[in-house]
């Protein structure tokens, strides 16, 4: 993300400041700009949203949309109405009496409040960057199936894992497919009962481990630890993920298992001041939830900042 519009004025702090760059983080700029408050966003550029080749799940592209279009036109539409995008990393934050400081690429920012868009980060194969992105690209390699599944109907369908959730991933994907694998990138670590689920649904679960992975003609071919090798359609990853907590748990917050940002219906974190949108908020990973849970976090902030600087009525 290049940086857009100019950065606000430093004399006086934020309304808001918005670490990530994603459809939650971008929609609580656009709300935010709307209210005419002051708010600027700092993105890594890391979000899995630009990963995704074409999500046809999102209501409105009935075509389907590329993840970096989608983001390309949420910048557009923030920046217009003065929103500012500043690519780089938010390291630290800590509060200064009502304010929150941010250390950033760009220097101290100082905002009245903070919204953490910060998602979660996929775990991945051993796979060099390029590699990786190429097999994502080429669909070869995926991460969700609510997102994709229906566009694998009937396919070879693969599940890097040999755990509790990997299965549950595989019986997720059994309503799309009969031909469900599940290959552990080290053991397999099912318990008996598990491991009968899985042959009730007629799911395959390997014995020998990954031990090397290829995409080529069109096709995942798996290499086991005994030798074997297995070609799937699509391969999906279901190695788990983790939240990007850290700066949440620099003011405090709690976090729901150690994991997400536990709010209110308003997205209201347990620190002051402190709200938290989309992936990196317990539910569902999807670009609509992200974008709600932002709406509602965008306008609980401006309402808590109208009240503080007297623009409500009296309960």
């Amino acid at each position: 993300m290049t940086d857009q519009a100019p950065r606000p004025d430093d004399s006086r702090p934020l309304d808001c400041l918005i670490v990530g760059g994603g459809p939650a983080g971008l929609t609580g700029a656009i709300y935010l700009a709307r209210f005419h408050r002051r708010v600027a966003v700092v993105d890594k550029g890391e979000g899995r949203l630009r990963m995704i080749p074409r999500t046809r799940n999102h209501p409105g592209y009935p075509q389907g949309i590329c993840g970096t279009e989608l983001l390309a036109d949420m910048r557009e539409q923030a920046t217009r109405y003065g929103a500012t995008l500043l690519t780089g990393e938010v390291t630290a934050l800590r509060r200064e009496g009502d304010l929150i400081v941010a250390d950033t690429d760009h220097g101290e920012m100082r905002a009245r409040t903070v919204l953490l868009a910060t998602g979660v980060v996929n775990h991945r194969p051993p796979l060099d960057e390029e590699t990786h992105a190429d097999a994502v690209a080429r669909g070869l390699l995926r991460y969700c199936p609510i997102c994709d599944a229906f566009e694998q109907t009937g396919k070879r369908i693969g599940v890097l894992g040999g755990d509790r959730h990997a299965l549950a991933e595989a019986l997720f994907l059994r309503t799309y497919s009969r031909d469900i694998t599940c290959v552990a990138l080290s053991h397999v670590e099912l318990t008996a009962d598990e491991q009968a689920q899985a042959d009730q649904a007629r799911i395959t679960v390997l014995g020998s481990p990954m031990s090397a992975l290829h995409f080529e003609d069109g096709c995942v071919e798996v290499t086991l630890a005994d030798g074997e090798r297995v070609r799937f359609d699509t391969l999906y990853v279901g190695l788990g993920s983790h939240t990007r907590n850290d700066l949440g748990a620099m003011l405090g917050t709690d976090l729901e298992n150690g994991q997400c940002f536990v709010t209110d219906s308003h997205r209201r974190t347990t620190a002051p001041r402190v709200y938290a949108a989309g992936d990196a908020v317990e539910g569902l990973d999807q670009i609509g939830v992200a974008i709600g849970t932002a709406e509602r976090a965008a306008v609980a902030i401006h309402n808590d900042l109208r009240d503080e600087d007297g623009h409500t009525l009296d309960d």
